[in-house]
């Protein structure tokens, strides 16, 4: 059987590997954290102190990893995070119909969410497929829009 420290490395080459599929830090700073703990293992240290090795690094690792290397992955100018925390208000956007139901909606990031006329109880026209929008906010996951003047 493998010792302890094997088993470490074989976990963190598992992980890298997961990382390459999968295109997230999180399982990169992981995989760090589990190296880690195989150099503690190589020393012989019980499987308390290697699990505790583990939660440490892991702890300094995520937070770091995704603050630091997470960056350098992403492409310019794109504002990541849940995508009601205001990133797209005031941006401008197309209204486009979705194929299977023939709802109208803007996509954000590649999402679709159901537009509505911020003004929705006046009598002017409503949206229709191919109309320019500004985003104002969401109301639940409904976009609330405004017609470009």
């Amino acid at each position: 059987m493998l010792e302890a420290h094997f088993w470490w490395i074989l976990i963190g080459l598992c992980l890298v590997l997961a990382e390459l599929m999968t295109g997230t830090v999180l399982l990169l700073a992981l995989a760090l954290a589990a190296f880690l703990t195989a150099g503690v293992a190589y020393f012989n240290i019980g499987l308390v102190g290697q699990l505790v090795a583990l939660g440490v690094s892991g702890a300094i690792f995520v937070p770091v990893t995704i603050k630091v290397i997470r960056p350098h992955f992403s492409p310019a100018g794109i504002d990541y995070g849940s995508v009601g925390a205001g990133a797209e208000n005031g941006k401008l956007f197309e209204i486009v119909e979705r194929d299977f139901d023939h709802a109208l909606g803007i996509k954000i990031h590649g999402d679709f969410f159901r537009a509505e006329r911020v003004d929705a109880l006046s009598t002017d026209d409503n949206l229709q497929a191919g109309d320019r929008v500004i985003f104002d906010h969401f109301d639940g996951t409904t976009a609330k829009v405004r017609p470009q003047n």
